[in-house]
């Protein structure tokens, strides 16, 4: 914003008095930042932002901040950002720090007492910039729609708005992010939105207790200027970080049809339920032939029971039916688990592990998946079910989550091993074969099926594996 000469910057337009920070998005370059950005720039003031995924706290630019606005779209952002906030406050006390994202609203009551300001959750872009302009005019925070505090209960804020394309220029570059491995080359990949929320009520699903069922498309102009500017940036894959991309069908295979006449060569990856992959299998030949490399679908289990307490929408059948449809159009499946419930049985645990060999799925699951044991934050819609009462812990304000226990102890044991197991061979960048093998090997000595041990996967070492991200998917 240009100043006549001699006048000065009116101190919440300055550079840095507004600073937004993010601590983790799944190794993309965060929308959480880029989309706030826009509007804020538009509205006159001069925001930085800082993503600590990849950038190094900077006691420096805190100090400086008058508002610091730290996006919590997941359970692990948000507890880097507490502990961000609370750097914030031994470098500036006086700055206003607001929370925004899904997890800012679900843990409303911890923020605004220990660490926050404000907390806004839904479509938090016209909320947080009204949260700025009522600062800068000196009226209370509670006074903006959308926007929690200690005075005001935090609701999400779910009226559709006027979107803008991301601004993506004060971020850090592409290659800092993750990278599209595809036949031995690592490309850079962008990140966009081509929707919100989600039509589905999921149990297990942090966006339910959110949106409620909603969903909000993100108009295909917006999705394809956004895409333009990533593509000039370098990327030469793109991710849609839509929670479903086939809540809207229609309009998905328009973004992907567009995407595809405007630049060709670029690849793209999505999320989509089971049951949508069931459904629309006549779909899927279309988008692999318009790019699409991988999906991304929250199989969970394939134990029914499981399955129905989480209100999943899809059977075992489906999930078979998914992966089928999915290789007949030569785009490479990648499901999601949450392999530890207070339900999954040790027979269902091993069941899995027979699925993804039967379907040759092993380079395709990634190993933390065998790992993931279900996480019930406040405000999730599986509290008060009564299949949960009897396994239920205490909750855990400062970890943000409720524990519980699963009635067969060994199946507690091998959660701790699997997950030793899975972070190991991170670390060390395993054949994912030998860390199946490991952990099918695990399972059968804990749960006491030697017989279900297996023989180490027949899998050439230096095979030609599916296109995949440099950095696991996992919530």
């Amino acid at each position: 914003m240009n100043e006549a000469p001699g006048r000065k910057t009116a101190p919440w337009r300055a550079p840095g008095a507004i600073l937004l920070i993010s601590c983790y998005e799944l190794g993309h370059q965060p929308i959480g930042l880029a989309s706030p950005l826009a509007f804020l720039r538009r509205a006159g003031y001069a925001p930085a932002a800082l993503d600590l995924a990849v950038e190094p706290f900077s006691p420096e630019r805190a100090a400086e901040a008058l508002f610091v606005g730290i996006s919590v779209p997941m359970h692990t952002a948000l507890r880097l950002g507490v502990a961000t906030a609370q750097k914030i406050r031994e470098a500036n006390p006086s700055c206003h720090i607001c929370f925004y994202g899904l997890y800012a609203v679900l843990n409303a009551g911890y923020l605004v007492e220990h660490v926050a300001g404000s907390v806004i959750g839904g479509e938090y872009e016209t909320p947080l910039e009204e949260l700025i302009g009522a600062l800068e005019g000196a009226r209370p925070p509670s006074s903006v729609p959308g926007v929690g505090t200690a005075k005001q209960p935090a609701a999400p804020y779910l009226h559709k708005i006027p979107l803008l394309p991301p601004r993506r220029e004060e971020l850090p570059p592409l290659h800092s992010y993750a990278h599209l491995l595809k036949n031995g080359a690592a490309l850079p990949a962008g990140t966009v939105e081509a929707s919100r929320g989600c039509k589905h009520l999921c149990l297990h699903c942090p966006i339910p207790p959110v949106y409620g069922g909603r969903f909000y498309v993100v108009p295909r102009e917006i999705v394809l200027e956004d895409i333009r500017t990533l593509a000039t940036q370098g990327a030469k894959h793109i991710t849609f970080a839509d929670p479903d991309f086939l809540n809207g069908p229609a309009h998905a295979m328009r973004i992907a049809r567009a995407l595809h006449e405007d630049f060709p060569a670029l690849t793209f990856d999505f999320t989509a339920k089971v049951e949508h992959l069931a459904r629309h299998e006549d779909l899927l030949f279309e988008l692999g032939a318009l790019g699409c490399v991988f999906i991304v679908t929250a199989l969970e289990s394939l134990s029914d029971g499981v399955l129905e307490q989480l209100v999943k929408g899809h059977t075992r059948a489906e999930a078979g039916r998914a992966v089928r449809a999915a290789r007949a159009a030569g785009i490479s499946i990648r499901p999601t688990l949450v392999s530890f419930t207070p339900w999954t049985t040790a027979d269902d645990y091993l069941d899995v592990l027979d699925f993804v060999e039967e379907f040759g799925l092993i380079d395709e699951v990634d190993p933390i998946q065998y790992a993931i044991r279900l996480l019930i934050p406040p405000g999730s819609n599986l509290l008060g079910r009564p299949a949960l009462v009897p396994h239920l812990g205490e909750f855990d304000p400062e970890n943000f989550i409720h524990r519980w226990t699963h009635p067969d102890p060994r199946m507690d044991r091998l959660h701790g091993e699997t997950l030793a197991i899975a972070e190991e061979a991170a670390e060390n960048d395993e054949d994912p074969a030998l860390t199946f093998g490991r952990i099918r090997g695990a399972a059968a000595a804990i749960l006491e099926r030697p017989d279900c041990a297996g023989s180490p996967p027949s899998l050439a070492p230096d095979r030609l594996r599916p296109p995949r991200l440099t950095e696991s998917w996992f919530c």
